[in-house]
């Protein structure tokens, strides 16, 4: 070994110290994998570079280099994963078990260094190589897992669990695609490929060993064994396997790792030799096709039949491949099949895994002979349900012959669990018959179908909402008649976001400057930030706030000028509307609101105007028609306005496209003005809100979702409020809603429509927005003209309070100190609290 080897040196400075032989190779060995030091991390990244990747730094590309850094993370995340399967295995604790069929992680290069906590030591580690880690972070390919607020509440709760220190695995699909890549091109939604695994994934590991056969179609063979025992034997058409991918889910500043296992769909047997040698060369690989399909896209598009097929395999193979796994791990482990659900709860995010309840069914049955009122009782100990929609298209309906063709075995068994449970309920109401149809797990119509909210609320012994006012709406609307039924299951768990993303590691300047004031226990506990009150009015603070806003603001100024090619002002006041496209959330109210400020100045090209700059971002679903014009209205509004001479600084509209977590994290600290305005009654929660209020943005919304208590929280004068509240919106729609009149008495919002309907933001053609104008004029179901005028004059108000900067920075730092209550780390402790009832089992690394 040479001297001026790196190893060498080491190894001398320790021989001096008199140690042995074998405590210098353990030291070395473990610096190798586990040190935290520059000189350890630049050793790691070295050796990855050319053991792992086969590559010398002359010829290593940006992505080489990328790799190198995250495999080196990873190494010192592993020790603490290990640590933390054997904590959880060696002891009876119970572990929580999250099924979510989409989980929006965000990229996690940089987001585990700050949990670590070497970030600096690794950006000086990158340094001395020659190379910037920003630069490399900025590689990174987020995971395309997730979709919208579903799969990011689903990423902040995995987060939360290990910074808890709770045991825990998330569960779901290892999609070989995303949801899709969103262009602009023309001002219309363009969908591309979104291969997010085409360079690899240095976060995962695959486990082949872990893998369990789902069964697909097919029928059920129904026989008496030699026992006089009643048996099913589900004979099926396709027979699928899921192999295990597994990610490290580190929580910060603590040593728990937890896991998110994700399935992905193969055949059992990939190539048929034998077709093949006889000609059929397609038919050989069939089967592995058909397999290969399930995880192939996130939310492949359900207008087409085959499309639903494929999302109803999709929901059951991933549930039936977790059960399988759970019930694996509790046996191994030398437990009775009994005591399940004394081992794991199981958390159905939404309706996407509700199969489950009937899968655990069968599995209980079928294959551990278990007897009826047994497995019932088991099932229902273990799962709890989170509903996360009012709006009952949303909820999801199967129809019942697709249902049978695809889980023939289910079907019996929700029937039977239907029938069982309909004994009941006829005698318990007996006469209501409106009550039984609607608690049935069975719908008639048309065509039957089948209820899986209703599955779900039957099969779980806890049911909660996910904000005080949408909990409130559960119980008097899409679940009133499973409330008046059970009400002992339901509660109120208001979501919450993690501050180590959404502040630490996207608003680091933020960060500091809290930290300086308050330490930085906030990170860890949220409500700490109240500390930061006693500084709202202090002109010194509010300047420094100001200028960490107006930092970030140009930041993001220099990245539309370089996606866009659009120069805006950070000077002006940044009004952000990004979420995922729909009518509920409203969009086009802003839109109208964008267009009456560009009549303003048309008319009088003098006017006396906050400058503004409205930023739109969101994806709209493929099969999403009115999403997608949406869409094309808002491009087509700033081609106009932003290209018009008269306007000059004052007004400009930004699309940012292909909205995600990346994007996210570069806009939430810039904005200024946050846009919650569903229609009051339609958003369950929302978690935009709280990271834009959270970074500083002031709100203006309905009372819809979590804004409620969030106005609560940060005080009605730091609140821009308007609008019908959710009582006034039934109460409008009740006495039979005519929105043309709004439009016919209302001069601006005439003008507006008039002028989209007129083709004067399409080139004149009359026929790009007929459709949404129509829609808007005569059957504006989300009251889009009713708010209008109370959405202007906030708007207004929002103006005119941006003129006083330092009540603006007053109470911009006033919302940022009230937000510790919308913390996921608060949710996951009212979860464990109230529902899983598990207690925090920390790890502790061995030397």
């Amino acid at each position: 070994m040479k001297k001026n080897n790196p190893v060498s040196k080491v190894k001398s400075k320790l021989e001096e110290k008199g140690l042995d032989k074998q405590e210098i190779q353990n030291i070395l060995i473990e610096d190798a994998r586990t040190g935290l030091s520059v000189e350890a991390l630049k050793r790691a990244i070295s050796n990855n570079l050319f053991y792992v990747q086969g590559k010398f730094p002359e010829i290593a590309t940006r992505n080489d280099y990328y790799m190198a850094v995250s495999y080196a993370v990873r190494d010192r995340i592993l020790n603490r994963w290990v640590a933390s399967v054997k904590q959880y295995l060696d002891g009876k604790h119970r572990v929580v078990s999250y099924l979510s069929a989409e989980y929006l992680l965000g990229p996690h290069l940089a987001n585990n260094l700050i949990n670590l906590g070497i970030y600096k030591e690794t950006e000086q580690a990158v340094k001395e190589l020659g190379k910037d880690l920003d630069w490399l972070v900025e590689k990174e390919i987020e995971p395309g897992l997730g979709n919208g607020g579903l799969g990011r509440l689903a990423a902040c709760y995995m987060d939360s669990l290990a910074t808890l220190e709770v045991p825990a695995i998330g569960y779901g699909i290892r999609y070989q695609f995303g949801i899709f890549e969103q262009d602009i091109r023309d001002g219309w939604q363009v969908e591309d490929t979104d291969n997010w695994l085409r360079r690899g994934n240095p976060w995962e590991i695959e486990r082949r060993e872990l893998n369990y056969e789902v069964k697909i179609g097919g029928h059920v063979q129904h026989y008496t064994d030699n026992n006089g025992k009643y048996c099913s034997n589900w004979i099926p058409d396709l027979i699928v396997k899921g192999v295990a991918y597994d990610t490290p889910i580190l929580g910060y500043d603590v040593n728990t790792t937890n896991t998110l296992r994700l399935w992905k769909s193969e055949a059992p047997k990939s190539f048929d030799f034998q077709l093949f040698n006889a000609g059929g060369y397609n038919d050989a690989v069939r089967q592995k096709i058909l397999c290969e399909n399930i995880s192939k896209v996130l939310y492949p598009n359900d207008e087409q039949e085959e499309g639903k097929i494929l999302r109803l395999q999709q929901q059951y193979f991933f549930v039936s491949c977790s059960l399988q796994d759970m019930l694996g791990i509790h046996l191994r482990q030398g437990d009775k099949i009994q005591d399940f659900h004394k081992k794991f709860v199981v958390q159905l995010n939404d309706t996407h895994p509700a199969i489950g309840v009937a899968e655990l069914m069968r599995l209980l049955l079928d294959k551990y002979q278990l007897e009826w009122d047994d497995a019932w009782d088991i099932t229902t100990k273990t799962f709890a349900y989170t509903n996360h929609t009012l709006l009952p298209e949303a909820l999801e309906k199967w129809d019942l012959e697709l249902f049978g063709r695809v889980l023939p075995r289910h079907l019996e068994l929700i029937y039977e669990i239907n029938r069982r449970f309909l004994d009941v309920v006829t005698v318990k109401f007996f006469g209501d018959h409106q009550k039984i149809a609607s608690l049935s797990l069975i719908g008639e119509g048309q065509k039957k179908y089948i209820k899986m909210a209703n599955l779900a609320s039957l099969g779980s012994f806890a049911i909660n909402g996910v904000a005080a006012l949408h909990t409130e709406l559960l119980k008097k609307t899409v679940l009133k008649d499973w409330y008046e039924l059970t009400p002992e299951k339901f509660s109120n768990k208001t979501n919450g976001v993690t501050p180590r993303r959404w502040m630490v590691l996207s608003n680091p300047e933020l960060t500091k400057l809290i930290t300086e004031k308050i330490g930085d226990g906030w990170i860890k506990y949220l409500d700490e930030l109240k500390g930061l009150e006693k500084f709202a009015k202090d002109k010194d603070f509010q300047k420094a706030w100001m200028d960490v806003k107006y930092q970030q603001k140009l930041s993001l100024s220099k990245r539309i000028l370089q996606r866009m090619r659009l120069r805006v002002d950070p000077e002006s006041l940044y009004d952000v509307h990004v979420k995922r496209m729909h009518e509920y959330k409203r969009q086009v109210l802003n839109a109208l609101h964008v267009i009456t400020l560009y009549n303003r100045i048309k008319h009088n090209p003098q006017i006396d105007m906050v400058p503004r700059t409205v930023i739109f971002a969101g994806k709209a679903a493929p099969g999403y028609k009115v999403a997608k014009e949406i869409i094309k209205l808002i491009t087509s509004i700033g081609e106009v306005v932003n290209n018009d001479p008269d306007v000059k600084n004052r007004l400009k509209v930004v699309f940012y496209p292909n909205y995600n977590v990346t994007n996210a994290q570069k806009i939430y600290p810039a904005a200024d003005l946050s846009e919650q305005i569903s229609t009051a009654g339609k958003e369950a929660s929302g978690t935009g809100n709280m990271k834009l209020s959270l970074n500083g943005a002031l709100t203006i919304g309905t009372l819809d979702g979590a804004n409620v208590e969030i106005r609560e929280c940060v005080g009605e004068e730091n609140f821009f409020l308007f609008g019908l509240d959710a009582d006034e919106v039934d109460q409008v729609k009740n006495n039979g809603y005519d929105p043309y009149s709004y439009y016919k008495n209302n001069p601006d919002l005439k003008l507006a429509l008039d002028q989209i309907n007129s083709g004067y933001f399409s080139h004149l053609n009359t026929d790009t927005f007929k459709s949404l104008v129509r829609s808007l004029m005569f059957d504006d179901q989300y009251l889009v003209l009713a708010d209008y005028q109370p959405y202007i004059e906030a708007q207004d108000k929002v103006a005119e309070t941006f003129r006083d900067k330092s009540k603006w920075a007053e109470m911009s730092i006033l919302n940022v100190a009230r937000m510790g209550k919308f913390s996921s780390d608060r949710s996951i402790r009212d979860y464990c609290n109230e529902i899983w009832k598990v207690k925090p089992v920390p790890v502790k690394l061995k030397k």
